[in-house]
């Protein structure tokens, strides 16, 4: 077993069985497993970003109509199946955030978009796996708040791996 099938397997236990889960008890009672697509490791990545000279706080707004607040930390450019593309990083205090939309969206994948936490692996470069990608928790429950994918990262291409939409 791969690590990245142990780690699915371990979130449908999660979203199955925790009191925390983004699902209600009566998703739960229903609930089988996420949607996935197969591990595809040309889209694990290791990018080099381009730091913005002026990283500005910038207000995304969230699915509930409140305020998320993220610095514009940097850019990074790769390509898909030879279609380029490019993608902006956010930070807060703590974490690297990386909300992104494809072509997929609203069809296969969901459409407000999905998210990533790029790992820092020096001054100028990250490990963007998009194996990885998952739905924020407003797709499974509308009582979350989740950020919405800004317009800059918002591709044209698909993106396939990560977590698919949610039925």
């Amino acid at each position: 077993m791969s690590a990245l099938t142990a780690f699915r397997e371990s979130k449908d236990d999660f979203f199955k069985h925790h009191p925390q889960s983004p699902l209600t008890p009566e998703q739960q009672a229903v609930f089988h497993n996420l949607h996935y697509f197969p591990e595809n490791e040309a889209l694990r990545l290791i990018v080099t970003i381009e730091p913005f000279a002026e990283q500005q706080t910038v207000v995304m707004q969230t699915s509930t109509g409140d305020r998320a607040y993220y610095i514009r930390y940097g850019r990074f450019s790769f390509s898909v199946d030879g279609e380029p593309a490019e993608l902006t990083i956010y930070a807060d205090e703590q974490n690297f955030f990386l909300p992104f939309s494809d072509s997929l969206a609203g069809d296969e994948t969901y459409g407000a978009g999905r998210y990533l936490e790029p790992e820092q692996i020096d001054e100028h470069r990250f490990l963007v796996d998009f194996n990885l990608a998952y739905n924020p928790y407003c797709a499974y429950n509308d009582d979350w708040s989740c950020p919405i994918t800004p317009a800059e990262n918002r591709l044209r291409i698909p993106i396939r791996a990560g977590e698919k939409v949610f039925h």
